[in-house]
């Protein structure tokens, strides 16, 4: 099969590999139907996330049909077309009986990372059982590839962790995917103002459409400042981080109100200042969290009874034989206007 190899920081190339086989009897081999381009996919480009290692096929996204299931897999069978989560659960494990599925002992974010990912013709799950979801019939596959990552890390680290609640005055920093996955999902909330930024007026554009209510372009003028007047100097209850540089999360810090939450998203691949000499006094919560997809199976049923519509996020599609021509379109999404990438295996 082919498929998209990473070769340390800055290299990546569309090759063949071996097909996957069957690992354990918990297994199951998905046949990619379509996939997608992750921002963490760029963090490791960068060279961000060092358990990377050379020869790891990229990717923790996609949706496709059962190829084959190991014998002690009962809820899936070949044909059944399924969406992949991006955290892989064995279900038996003490985080997972808390619901931390992320910290999976013998799982969480290992897909693209730990194991060979989803970018690529097809793909072996482990934990099938409790890591994959049945597709409805006439669902949508696009919009669910946005369900295997973004909207639920958008609506646990973000909205949730920040607890977001009815009148509050949320500030987003980054208007990607992620984060405009956490306006989306912040919706459900009823905040009172929803304040995006970025340095990207086509991003700024779309999060108007998708219902901020203030934008503010950080390039062009003083965030902290704008922040304040907006807020009657008091800063916004939830701030939440979704870039993952620690300019990002130290402009967070400024514009937090006294009693609010600061909820991180981004990878951090660098070390960020801690304000602890402003913040110690003003009762503000800050909350990391790497996605447990507890919350997809409602996303899902949200989505496909298009009370919530991720589709929207899809900008460009390819084959995904061209999915260097797709990380290029991404990486330089300032100039292509890019949000999401669907690769489409045919």
């Amino acid at each position: 099969m082919k498929a998209l190899v990473y070769h340390g920081p800055g290299k990546k190339n569309w090759e063949e590999m071996p097909k996957p086989t069957l690992i354990k009897p918990t297994d199951a081999i998905v046949k990619i139907n379509k996939t997608t381009i992750c921002g963490t996919d760029l963090h490791i480009l960068k060279g961000d996330v060092p358990e990377v290692t050379d020869g790891r096929i990229l990717g923790h996204e996609g949706v496709g049909v059962i190829e084959e299931v190991g014998t002690a897999v009962t809820g899936f069978k070949k044909g059944d077309r399924v969406l992949i989560s991006c955290i892989t659960s064995c279900g038996k494990c003490e985080y997972c009986k808390k619901g931390m599925y992320s910290h999976c002992e013998d799982g969480g974010w290992i897909l693209g990372h730990l194991i060979d990912g989803t970018q690529a013709e097809y793909v072996r799950i482990p934990h099938a059982d409790n890591s994959l979801y049945h597709i409805p019939d006439n669902a949508n596959e696009e919009a669910l590839v946005m369900l295997s990552d973004i909207l639920p890390t958008g609506f646990e680290c973000g909205v949730l962790n920040g607890q977001v609640k009815p009148g509050d005055t949320v500030a987003i920093v980054g208007a990607g995917p992620i984060g405009l996955a956490a306006l989306l999902t912040a919706q459900f909330y009823t905040p009172a103002e929803i304040i995006m930024i970025d340095q990207d007026d086509n991003r700024l554009a779309v999060s108007r459409q998708f219902g901020a209510t203030q934008t503010i372009n950080n390039r062009n003028e003083d965030a902290i400042k704008r922040i304040y007047q907006l807020t009657g100097n008091k800063g916004a209850d939830v701030v939440i981080e979704a870039v993952g540089v620690p300019a990002t999360f130290e402009l967070c810090e400024s514009i937090v109100s006294p009693g609010g939450h600061i909820a991180n998203i981004g990878v951090h691949g660098k070390s960020a200042s801690l304000h602890l000499e402003k913040l110690w006094s003003h009762n503000i919560t800050i909350t990391t969290r790497l996605v447990d997809t507890v919350t997809t199976p409602m996303l899902l049923k949200t989505v496909c009874s298009h009370k919530l519509e991720p589709g929207k996020l899809i900008t460009h599609r390819f084959p995904i034989a061209n999915v260097l021509q797709a990380y290029d379109t991404f990486q330089h999404a300032d100039v292509e206007k890019t949000l999401k990438v669907i690769l489409v295996n045919e």
